[in-house]
């Protein structure tokens, strides 16, 4: 695998983790509306990430 492709793949593992932890841990823990509609705005955004990596990588590899 080139490094390309490694770094795609190491993003989307970076980004799928993010995600699983604002919906894990972050967003019900958030007690604020605030702080809630902050960590829904990021979460959308690591889902969009996401899907724009993982179609990187599929046409990456």
């Amino acid at each position: 695998m080139n490094n390309h492709d490694f770094n795609i793949i190491n993003q989307l593992v970076q980004e799928q983790k993010s995600l699983w932890r604002i919906e894990e841990h972050y967003l019900p823990e958030a007690t604020k509306k605030d702080d809630k509609k902050i960590w829904t705005k990021l979460r959308n955004q690591k889902r969009k990430n996401i899907a724009e990596l993982s179609a990187l990588a599929k046409k990456s590899l």
